[in-house]
């Protein structure tokens, strides 16, 4: 499974906060939601964030194998 619990790290140490990110950037609550319970998002908000924080794709997901991983 794709864990985005590194994505609040770099959050933390901007200047960006989750009204910021919904407000200025356009972010929608549900995809914030989304993110803080590890849901799929699309590569578009990943990028998106990686730009706003300034930071590398590692800094907001990293994969974790999963027994509720679908099989291949």
């Amino acid at each position: 499974m794709i864990d985005y619990s590194p994505f609040w790290e770099p959050l933390e140490k901007s200047t960006e906060n989750w009204y910021t990110l919904t407000s200025k950037h356009h972010l929608s609550n549900s995809t914030l939601h989304r993110l803080k319970h590890n849901k799929d998002v699309s590569t578009k908000t990943l990028n998106d964030l990686c730009r706003i924080l300034h930071c590398d794709i590692k800094d907001v997901a990293r994969y974790v194998p999963s027994e509720e991983d679908q099989p291949l």
